[in-house]
């Protein structure tokens, strides 16, 4: 299996696991996840074309690396800051239940996305 389709197997098993964890009420799992996820399938596209990647966590960034169309980078907008209020206690933030099922939404967008351009 090549690199871009590990990063790519890994966005969809976070997916999985952010899925898994909305079910389950486990609101900051689900919004990390969803994050990662958005993430590493960017992530994929850009090591397919370059074999590298950059050293960053900022899902808008490696939207724009990868010239994604607005609607994707909005998205990525949106599940930017869960990555920080879902990681740390002392976020004064919490998402509701269905803000964390939008995000779970958004990320499954630029998942489709990534894989539907990496074909």
């Amino acid at each position: 299996m090549e690199e871009s389709e590990k990063w790519m197997a890994k966005a969809t098993s976070d997916l999985a696991t952010a899925r898994y964890n909305l079910e389950g009420d486990m609101l900051d799992a689900a919004l990390f996840y969803s994050q990662q996820a958005a993430e590493k399938a960017l992530k994929s596209l850009i090591i397919q074309s370059k074999n590298d990647f950059p050293k960053i966590h900022d899902v808008v960034r490696l939207a724009k690396l990868v010239r994604a169309p607005q609607n994707i980078v909005i998205l990525c907008s949106i599940i930017n800051p869960a990555y920080i209020l879902s990681r740390y206690p002392d976020q004064p933030s919490r998402y509701t239940r269905a803000e964390a099922a939008a995000i779970v939404k958004n990320s499954e967008e630029v998942v489709a996305w990534a894989k539907k351009k990496k074909q």
